[in-house]
């Protein structure tokens, strides 16, 4: 969903404009490469906090467009790294040194937790506070978690605060070894002025799906719920928005299913494309679930701009969904891999209209309450502070 790439230009001047009105705070924001469109989230972290905020990204770690190191200094590191571990790891740090130093870093905010694994050796040097923001598959997939098995452990003690965005993602961070005192949960804000206008009871029964098509997400159950919805309401139509490893084979599963000229696949879209999707739509559908490698969910995006539009959420009881979706009250959901409770829910909204209408009307009081991009990123601006204070003591 929404992959392409943005300008580190324009991210870095949003920033300025932002820290010229804000605190004398010098915060640097670290990522493993540019944040993408759909990464709003993290965007919201360099665009909007009330701080002088710099995005060192990618690696080699640049700031805007420039490069940290030099040239000659990239090549020998290739080297190096092909050659011994040890070099590698020793120039990684040296890299993050001179783009904290430059800017004079007075807390950094690592974005995954395998970039706060990166920075944590340069923050203890230079005894800057480092608070490591966890998104995903970086608490979840179990090859990352094996190769950070003791790395992570190392983190989580230096770091000041350690971020997780779902209930389940806390309690995972605090199984792998962090401190729970040091846990915060912080779910990801919509700004809700962007999204409303849906109207589920006078819509027609149109299903939505927004988001990559990937494992995790498992849009097949999407497509194999739907058609058996298909089957009792003619008229219901579902349309999907994304790309990804897996839309070929959807388009496929789609023609078995006999569902072809019903499930339009619309590829990715503009945020103002999905805004407009979800106007027009009855119901919200995403059937997350845990992948076969072990990747879940933060809490998905996708979610929290339905339910601010107005929409319901046919959805899982997985990861941050269920802090979200208050069953039978914003939304209705099931197990895991279940395609039977998935049609259930689906034919409820297509033949209950008024449910539909009021399901959506509580789900955008839910997202206003309690998880706008304000609420987010207060919460966020006050671990920092927090953090930059503990470090000065």
């Amino acid at each position: 969903m929404r992959k392409t790439k943005i300008s580190p230009t324009d991210l870095m001047e949003s920033a300025l404009r932002n820290a010229s009105e804000g605190s004398d705070t010098r915060l640097c924001v670290v990522t493993p490469y540019l944040p993408t469109i759909s990464e709003t989230f993290i965007r919201g972290h360099i665009e909007r906090l009330p701080t002088k905020t710099i995005l060192v990204h990618s690696w080699p770690p640049s700031i805007g467009d420039e490069p940290i190191l030099s040239l000659p200094t990239r090549v020998a590191y290739k080297i190096r790294k092909r050659i011994v571990r040890n070099g590698a790891v020793n120039e990684t740090t040296a890299a993050y040194v001179k783009a904290f130093q430059r800017w004079r870093a007075d807390v950094v905010l690592a974005e995954y937790g395998t970039t706060g694994v990166l920075v944590m050796e340069a923050c203890r040097r230079l005894n800057i506070p480092l608070i490591v923001h966890f998104h995903g598959y970086d608490a979840s997939v179990r090859e990352v978690l094996a190769e950070h098995a003791m790395s992570y452990r190392k983190m989580f003690n230096q770091a000041m605060a350690i971020i997780a965005v779902s209930r389940a993602m806390e309690r995972k961070l605090i199984t792998l070894g962090a401190p729970p005192e040091k846990v915060h949960y912080n779910p990801y804000g919509i700004n809700c002025r962007e999204f409303g206008g849906a109207n589920p009871e006078n819509a027609p029964p149109v299903f939505l799906a927004v988001g990559r098509f990937v494992e995790k997400k498992a849009p097949q159950i999407t497509l194999k719920a739907f058609a058996n919805v298909h089957r009792a309401f003619p008229t219901a139509r579902l349309r999907m928005v994304g790309d990804g490893p897996l839309l070929d084979e959807c388009r496929e599963l789609a023609k078995r299913l006999q569902i072809e000229n019903a499930a339009v696949f619309l590829g990715a879209q503009s945020h103002a494309i999905v805004q407009e999707e979800m106007r027009g739509a009855r119901c919200f559908v995403q059937h997350s679930m845990e992948a076969s490698n072990g990747d879940c969910e933060g809490t998905p995006l996708g979610i929290l701009e339905a339910g601010a539009s107005g929409l319901p959420v046919v959805s899982t009881r997985h990861a941050g969904i269920a802090d979200v979706v208050i069953e039978n009250e914003t939304g209705l959901l099931v197990d895991e891999q279940d395609v039977k409770g998935m049609t259930e829910n689906m034919v409820r909204l297509a033949q209950d209209p008024e449910l539909a209408g009021r399901l959506g009307r509580a789900a955008r009081q839910r997202i206003a309450n309690s998880f706008s991009e304000e609420r987010s990123l207060g919460g966020l601006l006050k671990i920092i502070n927090s953090s930059q204070r503990r470090g000065r003591s």
